[in-house]
């Protein structure tokens, strides 16, 4: 290895603790009896049950720690990220307290991504043993560990033994899925897919082409596009599949696919890697080899009466209980609980119209369905207040849709949903309208920006269509964006209002903190509204994007307004403040969102930091938009 190489790894690592305060020659003395090593992604970086020659500090990318259960499949125990250490199980070995000849029982470590690390050797930790700040950071690393894996492990065995399964969300995809797949040509006749999957016992056909998907066919698919349509046997599969489905790796996590499974509104997922097809998973499949508890779930809200509504909540909360128990990121478990309160909704929706439908009264116009606020964003973990309007076509019969608003307002209040205190429910007047009554409200808020109706807007804007017609949805967006495209000087006042609110930095050390008097944050206030807002306000002066933060980051990376970067570190840093957030609120039942410093671990503490900064560049780009 060449000089100027050393010199570089010394400055990758003269601030980590086990390199700090030496002088360069020495640093690099030490670093000369390391190596550099890399790693593809997947590839293994610590085989389980092998002696270790040193730790490994992980330069760039992240690693994960893995161990196989009893049935052979692997769980993930941990992640290491950036600038953290690997291998300390094998400090008994160096400090005499174990035989090196004995082999442990190690976990194995592979990379999760491309990896650089640096091999540390037990001759450089034994130069540096006298140092006490050494010392200091192994005891503390050790430690944090220990805690982390007590904890770990406590929640497994109360797992286990609370809800009687060997499996864990984190169950693979490859552990999941049939290997056996029925395939068809773009030119195989409808009939014989039909009876391909007869043949396979399946009830779906994937429309491969040159060993390249093409499309897929269900069982739904030949009932409804065929049979239904009158459509002839002997036509091609082309003509019925579903061109480009939705796919996941086998690699995924049980909750990726469920959580595709839901968004999607889809009951079968093929597997593909590299564009190479190895098998399909299905709802079936998850349900049947996880718990019941989804299964239960959708159940209870598909077949949900206005005497049972009360049960879907319940359902809802032990799903998210297991969901956080076996610690699935904030952004997965919100995909997945979303989508179950969204067919709540629908379901409430249904059962309304029904109740209508019995008094003789039918929807005299097409009608959209909107939620709004943490709803609206697919924020709601738990349930709060209603937020929601009505939007319908045009028609002079406004009192079916003042009966259809009452009755959801009810239906959902039977479900769980506290009404809302500020009446932003379509059985307020003010809350449903024609798309010309709407139109003229909308403008209204925009021409008279007072304080209030900024806040009206500000929760207005943060709406998702749930359920009703897409045209009149389609029309709806086109129209508010039309009032939008006219209305900069009303952005120009949120941003003034905004700039009273400038999301904290944090960037002094937490100890700095405590000295100014500061032990907390209020993560609703301080960090996730400023967040929010910043982001609806860029997504309104770039058109009028609607959906969730998420689908609003996406858009403004499609549109050239994020970098792919930026886009990337937005949504990892709102999925680490999430996920700080939904623990703190179900922790404390619903309680207040104050997160306080002295609960967090040094880890969380700087990935806070980090993500304050990247929500306040969003902030900044905003403020900068909008300069004087």
């Amino acid at each position: 290895m060449q000089q100027n190489q050393y010199k570089e790894i010394w400055k990758a690592v003269q601030f980590h603790p086990l390199f700090q305060g030496v002088d360069e020659r020495t640093a690099l003395s030490l670093v000369e009896e390391c190596e550099t090593l890399t790693y593809g992604k997947n590839e293994m970086m610590l085989k389980a049950d092998t002696n270790r020659q040193g730790l490994l500090l992980i330069l760039q990318g992240n690693a994960e720690v893995f161990v196989k259960n009893a049935a052979g499949q692997e769980e993930v125990l941990e992640v290491i990220r950036k600038g953290e250490i690997v291998g300390f199980s094998s400090l008994a070995e160096f400090l005499g307290l174990t035989s090196a000849e004995k082999t442990q029982a190690n976990v194995g470590v592979r990379a999760s991504d491309e990896v650089q690390a640096l091999l540390i050797p037990f001759s450089v930790l034994a130069k540096r043993w006298e140092d006490q700040d050494v010392h200091d950071y192994l005891l503390a690393q050790v430690a944090i560990r220990l805690r982390d894996v007590y904890g770990s492990l406590a929640e497994q065995v109360k797992m286990a033994r609370g809800i009687g399964e060997g499996e864990t969300i984190l169950a693979r995809v490859q552990d999941l899925m049939s290997d056996k797949i029925a395939s068809v040509t773009p030119d195989t006749s409808i009939q014989e897919a039909a009876r391909r999957m007869a043949g396979s016992k399946t009830s779906s056909v994937l429309v491969v082409e040159d060993g390249e998907l093409k499309g897929i066919i269900t069982e739904r698919d030949i009932v409804g596009r065929v049979v239904s349509k009158g459509i002839p046997f002997d036509s091609s599969s082309r003509l019925v599949m579903t061109e480009n489905p939705v796919t996941i790796s086998r690699f995924a996590y049980y909750y990726d696919a469920l959580s595709k499974i839901l968004l999607n509104g889809i009951k079968h997922l093929p597997v593909v890697d590299d564009g190479e097809i190895s098998g399909v998973v299905t709802l079936t499949d998850l349900l049947r080899k996880k718990n019941d508890s989804v299964m239960r779930t959708i159940k209870k809200i598909d077949e949900a009466d206005e005497n049972n509504l009360p049960e879907v909540k319940g359902a809802i909360y032990e799903m998210t209980e297991t969901l956080l128990r076996d610690r699935v990121p904030a952004i997965a478990l919100l995909d997945i609980i979303t989508k179950l309160y969204d067919r709540l909704i629908g379901r409430a929706v249904e059962l309304s119209l029904a109740a209508l439908r019995k008094k003789g009264f039918e929807p005299p116009a097409p009608f959209a369905f909107y939620l709004m606020g943490s709803a609206g964003r697919g924020e709601q973990f738990m349930l709060t207040d209603q937020d929601h309007f009505l939007v319908y076509g045009d028609t002079s019969e406004h009192g079916y849709f003042e009966k259809l608003g009452a009755e959801i307002t009810s239906k959902l209040e039977a479900a769980g949903y506290a009404r809302c205190k500020g009446l932003m429910m379509s059985s307020e007047e003010q809350w449903r309208g024609t798309l010309l009554q709407w139109q003229d409200r909308v403008r209204k808020w925009m021409l008279q920006s007072t304080n209030e109706n900024l806040l009206l807007a500000h929760n207005f804007f943060s709406y998702r269509f749930v359920t009703g017609s897409e045209a009149l949805d389609e029309e709806f967006e086109a129209k508010i964006a039309e009032l939008l495209d006219r209305s900069k000087i009303f952005l120009y006042r949120m941003v003034q209002a905004e700039r009273e609110q400038e999301i904290p930095t944090l960037d002094e050390p937490i100890r700095a903190l405590f000295k100014l008097g500061r032990k907390s944050i209020d993560m609703k206030k301080e960090i996730l509204f400023p967040f929010h807002h910043s982001l609806q306000i860029l997504s309104l002066y770039y058109g009028g994007i609607p959906g969730t933060p998420l689908e609003k980051i996406a858009s403004l990376k499609e549109k050239g307004i994020f970098t792919e970067g930026f886009a990337e570190d937005l949504k990892e840093a709102f999925n680490h403040v999430l996920d700080l957030y939904i623990r703190q609120r179900w922790g404390n039942k619903g309680g207040n969102s104050i997160l306080s410093f002295t609960t967090m671990s040094t880890r969380q503490k700087d990935e806070l930091i980090l993500s304050l900064r990247t929500f306040r560049e969003l902030q900044g780009m905003v403020f900068a938009r909008f300069s004087v």
